[in-house]
């Protein structure tokens, strides 16, 4: 049980090429530790965004919603899974909806491991000292992305050119989703004040 949710995360992460190797050819990753990275990386940004110290935090506390910070996270996670497995379903890849939900995840550990320490740590900065936490956490964004790309790789047994090729069709397609789910939404909605209005007009009549 420790091994799943601590060794293999903190194994995928240094040495990314044989973790995530491991994750889809030797079982080892699982499911529920990808969502419990998930998780918590929602908890490290909602943290983020009430307790950073002030240098850093723009945030105005009476906005604040964490309900906002789930929708914003998993939402969009999920839409990246899907739109990955869409493009790479037509391009030959090799990787199932499931391996791309883990892989995608434990990528995100690096989010988890850096944010937290400089959320705490920016209570104490100086503002000469807030360009190291600016830093910190941009370094832990590019792990990230490097780790996805790492991943994303892996699983589906594409090339460097291919995978770069995949990842920006699988932004391209997430933009397609939403604008199509918003039309759909919008479409709905116009069809039920539709039935309403004729519903109103028919009892006024009435």
């Amino acid at each position: 049980m420790k091994q799943d949710f601590i060794k293999f995360p903190l194994h995928v992460i240094l040495r990314p090429f044989d973790g995530f190797w491991d994750m889809k050819y030797e079982a080892k990753g699982k499911m529920r530790v990808a969502l419990s990275v998930l998780f918590l990386v929602v908890i490290t940004m909602i943290l983020q965004k009430q307790y950073a110290g002030f240098l850093v935090n723009f945030n105005d506390p009476r906005y604040l919603n964490s309900l906002n910070d789930l929708q914003y996270i998993v939402l969009p996670f999920f839409l990246w899974c899907i739109a990955n497995w869409s493009i790479t379903t037509l391009m030959e890849g090799e990787g199932n909806f499931k391996e791309i939900v883990m892989a995608s995840a434990y990528a995100m550990a690096p989010l988890i491991l850096i944010y937290l320490p400089t959320t705490f740590l920016s209570r104490f900065m100086a503002a000469e000292e807030t360009a190291f936490y600016y830093l910190l956490n941009s370094i832990a964004v590019i792990w990230f992305l490097f780790l996805l790309f790492v991943g994303i790789m892996t699983v589906h047994q594409y090339t460097a050119a291919k995978t770069v090729l995949t990842m920006v069709l699988s932004v391209v397609a997430m933009g397609i989703i939403v604008f199509l789910g918003t039309l759909a939404y919008s479409m709905i909605m116009q069809m039920y004040w539709f039935v309403i209005d004729i519903y109103r007009e028919l009892i006024f009549r009435a």
